[in-house]
């Protein structure tokens, strides 16, 4: 029986990621310390889906290890060793606005930790397949530069522009504001598709837009839909920050990812990079979404305007995807944002 890696196997990619590959015939070896509940408080614990799945999953094992220990790293790579086939990196600190509070912690989370889980690999499995869960914040504030329109209830682009599609793979990286989250990210980025170029390991990056589902764990300084949703349904306040509530995110909900990831899987590339979200498929600015959400619960969203935007946050942000679709034509979503709201609203009735 083939060995799958997931790190952050509790949280939202994390354990979609590992029910799916469970399914596949995998043994699953999850690394989660559930550091997301001191990143966002006991509300945003991903503690009990870590225990659910090890209910549900024969197969799943459960390490609770810090992907900083590389000690720690390397003993569960060498227990396993060339059994292991895929490794789905999903562990991170998450949000731009923490980083800032503990720039140490924030980087040796995201690009140290991503560092030694690609050495213990090169180490143990090289023939394995690495995936990386990268994110749009690579870029920096390059997006806010494009020549945006302010629209009733969105920032837009014209459509004649290169871009109206979505940001493709080519945007620079450089002379922009990252925050401290995206340079870390930027770090792990980087590493990954030099383990991938360098080593000849078959690793990509997938950079993601708005990662969402109804296992997310939702807090107000990460998960856009999922803690907008719960402020609805639990009649809690909600604060907007910036650009008149009209920013613009693209929405991928985690089943149509993981599923982009087990095509890359089947069929792998050296040191690729894929932007991936809900592109033109499935986006929204913070106002429709509010709009959407209250008409789906019939609810009323209790919200606030906050003028300052939050630093290097996008005010218009959609994945161009077509370089996957290009490489991997069978893969295809599932779900639009309905799709996805309605889901999240289901699972916080339970």
């Amino acid at each position: 029986m083939p060995v799958a890696i997931v790190t952050g196997s509790a949280g939202l990619i994390g354990s979609e990621s590992t029910k799916r590959l469970h399914a596949e015939g995998f043994t699953v070896v999850g690394i989660d310390n559930d550091m997301r509940a001191y990143f966002f408080g006991k509300d945003a614990s991903t503690a009990g889906n870590n225990d659910q799945l090890r209910a549900e999953l024969p197969n799943y094992l459960a390490k609770s290890a810090d992907i900083r220990d590389f000690p720690a790293v390397a003993a569960i790579f060498r227990e396993y060793g060339r059994d292991i086939t895929l490794i789905v990196h999903t562990a991170a600190q998450p949000s731009h606005d923490w980083a800032a509070r503990e720039p140490l912690t924030d980087f040796g989370v995201n690009a140290t930790g991503t560092l030694h889980l690609l050495e213990a690999t090169r180490l143990y499995c090289p023939e394995a397949v690495f995936i990386f869960t990268s994110t749009n914040k690579v870029y920096g504030d390059t997006p806010n530069r494009l020549p945006l329109v302010e629209q009733e209830s969105r920032w837009e682009i014209e459509a004649s522009h290169p871009y109206f599609q979505g940001i493709n793979e080519q945007m620079s990286l450089d002379h922009t504001k990252h925050s401290i989250f995206g340079a870390s990210k930027v770090a792990a980025d980087v590493m990954v598709q030099e383990y991938g170029r360098y080593f000849g390991m078959r690793t990509a990056s997938f950079r993601g837009g708005c990662l969402t589902g109804p296992a997310h764990a939702g807090a107000e300084l990460h998960g856009f839909l999922a803690y907008l949703m719960r402020c609805i349904v639990e009649g809690k306040p909600y604060r907007i920050f910036g650009y008149g509530g009209k920013q613009v995110r693209d929405n991928i909900h985690s089943h149509d990812l993981v599923e982009a990831f087990l095509h890359f899987y089947r069929a792998p590339r050296c040191g690729e990079v894929y932007n991936i979200g809900g592109s033109r498929h499935s986006n929204c600015s913070m106002l429709e979404a509010i709009r959407l959400g209250e008409k789906m619960t019939g609810q009323s969203l209790d919200y606030t305007y906050v003028e300052d935007n939050r630093i290097g946050d996008h005010i218009w942000y959609i994945s161009d995807v077509r370089k996957f679709q290009a490489h991997y034509p069978d893969w295809s979503y599932r779900y639009d944002l309905e799709g996805i709201l309605g889901e999240i609203h289901q699972a916080l009735l339970k």
